[in-house]
This record gives C-alpha cells, sequence and structure tokens, in this order.
C-alpha cells in the first residue's frame, strides 16, 4: 500500500486541475490562433507560465485504485499488476482469467 500522503497529493492535484481546466483551455485556444499578434501571443503565453504549474493535467500521477500503487498501472483497469492478477485470480474482473501453461 502506498503512502496516504502520496494519495493524498494526488487527489488535490486532480481536484486542483479540474477546477482550472476551463481556465486552462481557454487561454491555449486563444493562443493556438492563427491570426494573433505576436505581441498577443507572447502575453497568452506568459499568462499560461503564470498560472501554478500543479493545474497542468500531466502533474497527475496515475495510481491503482486499490493500493494507490504509482508503478506497473493498467489504464484500462485502473489498477496496478499486482491487484490485477489477485482479483483476476479470484475471478473478479469480467473478461479475465489467470492463465498457465
Amino acid at each position: 500500500m502506498a503512502k496516504k500522503s502520496a494519495i493524498e497529493n494526488n487527489n488535490k492535484k486532480k481536484r486542483l486541475v479540474q477546477s482550472k481546466a476551463k481556465t486552462r483551455e481557454a487561454v491555449k485556444i486563444q493562443l493556438h490562433k492563427k491570426d494573433l499578434a505576436f505581441e498577443e501571443r507572447i502575453a497568452l503565453t506568459h499568462k499560461l507560465a503564470e498560472m501554478s504549474r500543479s493545474t497542468s493535467a500531466t502533474r497527475i500521477r496515475n495510481r491503482c485504485e486499490i493500493s494507490g500503487r504509482p508503478r506497473g498501472y493498467y489504464r484500462k483497469f485502473r489498477m496496478s499488476r499486482i491487484a490485477l492478477r489477485e482479483l483476476g485470480s479470484f475471478g473478479l474482473i469480467p473478461g479475465i482469467t489467470k492463465s498457465s501453461w
């Protein structure tokens, strides 16, 4: 199990990204317009740079929903390889069976 503080910090980042997503997206849309003057483009770039780094979606770490483990994460199942194997062995995940050969 991961440290509770690491899990909570990641959850805090998720909430922050979600709350500032519209503002960040609006600035990015304006920034990518082709007919912008150079000075306006620089001003928008500065505005984006002044925003908190924690509002960027790339700051969020994918973590297992069950254990909080950050490594060996499967996006499709939103869990780590270890939790996936355990639950798959017990038949708790539809369509997953443990195989051996």
